[in-house]
């Protein structure tokens, strides 16, 4: 029995909040559910943490006193874990749009269509015109179209990027408006 309470306090050495019996300091700033927040006793807020049935696990060591919280160390881990992954897998989506030089205004509506929905999800979205063989000389009119397609949607997204010729591809990048 006392080998594996060990076992299980060498595994709490290696994180870096301290827990329960590893609180070294005399006074701490506690805080949590259920609890009146004060200043307390190492000792005294240990024991209250095992009234409860929690553990005793320091938020902040660097001001004094530290802060500390009653709460289940295996859920705190969970929701720190959460917030990482969380900040992790926040990435940006950035939906194509493809005209042509040509493009007629059905056409045009339809992509736009298409576009505000992308925006109101959150993405980014790029429209281009592709310039096929001689039609480069269509330039103008592919910037118009894109200057056109940004005035459209004025009211839900700002322009990132304003129109680039980058070999056959004319672009524009827009993102949504944060509220």
């Amino acid at each position: 029995m006392i080998n594996n309470n060990l076992r299980n306090k060498k595994k709490y050495i290696h994180i870096k909040n301290r827990i329960n019996e590893f609180i070294t300091d005399n006074e701490v700033r506690l805080v949590g559910d259920n609890i009146n927040p004060g200043i307390y006793k190492t000792r005294d807020a240990l024991i209250i943490a095992k009234e409860h049935n929690l553990d005793l696990v320091e938020i902040t060591k660097n001001v004094k006193p530290s802060i500390v919280k009653i709460i289940d160390y295996k859920k705190f881990l969970y929701e720190q874990k959460k917030k990482i992954f969380k900040l992790k897998n926040n990435k940006t989506v950035i939906k194509e749009i493809r005209f042509g030089p040509n493009t007629n205004d059905h056409d045009f509506e339809f992509k736009l269509k298409h576009a505000i929905k992308f925006i109101k999800n959150g993405a980014k979205v790029k429209p281009y015109v592709y310039f096929k063989g001689r039609s480069i000389v269509y330039k103008q009119q592919g910037e118009n179209l894109l200057l056109k397609f940004i005035k459209s949607l004025n009211d839900i997204a700002k322009v990132e990027q304003m129109p680039k010729l980058e070999g056959k591809r004319m672009f524009v990048v827009i993102t949504p408006i944060r509220k």
